[in-house]
C-alpha cells in the first residue's frame, strides 16, 4: 500500500496538471532532502494507529471487531515536484487504507474496578496489489475511567510497522531492468484522552506524541533513501465513538502538524 503512494514514473515526467508550477522552478526554500523527508514522514504518519475510540471504549469483557478507513489526502503538486521540480512523484493512486481492527477490554482495576485496561490491534496482510506485497501491523494498549456525571479520561501507548517489497524507484530509463525496493515504517507514541458520553455518543479529544522513523532501499543501485529529519512531535485526534445497537462506529480527524491532516472512520460488530 505504501509502495503504491511512494512509486516514481519511470521517466522523468511531469504531471500536467503540474506544468505550470514546474515552468516556474523551485522556490527560494526548496530543498531536496526536505523533499524526500516529507514523503517518507508522510506516508509513515498516514497509517499511524490513531485511537478511533473514546478514552474508555468498552466495559470490562467487551470489546469490537470490524474495520477502519484510514483515508490518504492527495498531495498537491508542490509536494509532488522533485529533482529541482523536473519530475512528479505518482504518490495519490490509493485514497484511503482499509484495516482491520479489534479491541478488548479487560477486567477493571484500583478502587471500584473504575479503571478499565484495554489493548487493540489492527493488521493489513501480505496481499499483493498493483504488483507491490505490503504488511501493516498495529498495537496498542490504554486505560481509561468513566464517571458518574459522563466524562471519561484515559492514557493510550500505540505502536505500528509497515512495510513494502516492490519496484518503487522506478527506472529513468524507459527499459532499464527493474529491481525490487523495500520501505519501512514504524511509529510510536502515547496519547492522553477526555471524552464525555451524552446518551449513545461520546466526543472525545487526543493529545500525544509520536515519533516516525524509515527506511527505504532502492534495489537498482543499492542506495538507502535517508530521512534526516524524521518526524518527532505532537499530534492531535477529535473524534466521536457510537452506536447503533450492536454496531460500533467511530470518526475522527487526526493531525500531526506540519505533515498531514486527515480522517479516519471506524466500523465494528460490539460483542
Amino acid at each position: 500500500m505504501i509502495a503504491l503512494l511512494f512509486a516514481t514514473t519511470a521517466l522523468a515526467y511531469v504531471d500536467p496538471e503540474c506544468a505550470d508550477l514546474a515552468a516556474e522552478g523551485p522556490p527560494a526554500d526548496y530543498s531536496e532532502q526536505g523533499q524526500q523527508d516529507f514523503l517518507l514522514n508522510y506516508f509513515a504518519m498516514a497509517l499511524t494507529f490513531s485511537p478511533l475510540h473514546s478514552p474508555s471504549p468498552y466495559a470490562s469483557g467487551h470489546g469490537s471487531v470490524g474495520l477502519e478507513l484510514a483515508v490518504i489526502p492527495p498531495l498537491g503538486c508542490e509536494r509532488r515536484l522533485v529533482l529541482s521540480y523536473t519530475k512528479t512523484e505518482d504518490t495519490n493512486k490509493a485514497p484511503v487504507a482499509p484495516r482491520p481492527r479489534l479491541h478488548v477490554a479487560l477486567p477493571g482495576i484500583g478502587k471500584k474496578q473504575a479503571w478499565v485496561p484495554y489493548v487493540g490491534l489492527a493488521y493489513i496482510p501480505p496481499v499483493t496489489v498493483f504488483s507491490t506485497t505490503n504488511v501493516v501491523v498495529s498495537t496498542e494498549v490504554g486505560i481509561g475511567r468513566r464517571t458518574e456525571a459522563g466524562w471519561q479520561y484515559g492514557a493510550r501507548f500505540h505502536d505500528t510497522l509497515m512495510k513494502t517489497v516492490a519496484e518503487i524507484a522506478t527506472p529513468f530509463v524507459e527499459g532499464d531492468p527493474e529491481y525490487l525496493d523495500f520501505y519501512m515504517g514504524s511509529t510510536f507514541g502515547v496519547d492522553g484522552m477526555i471524552g464525555y458520553k451524552a446518551g449513545k455518543i461520546t466526543p472525545y479529544l487526543a493529545l500525544g506524541f509520536t515519533d516516525a522513523s524509515t527506511f527505504f532501499f532502492i534495489g537498482d543501485d543499492n542506495v538507502v533513501g535517508n530521512n534526516l529529519d524524521p518526524y518527532q512531535g505532537f499530534v492531535a485526534a477529535l473524534g466521536a465513538q457510537g452506536r447503533i445497537k450492536k454496531i460500533d462506529l467511530a470518526g475522527e480527524l487526526y493531525a500531526a502538524p506540519g505533515v498531514i491532516v486527515t480522517g479516519r472512520l471506524r466500523a465494528g460488530l460490539r460483542f
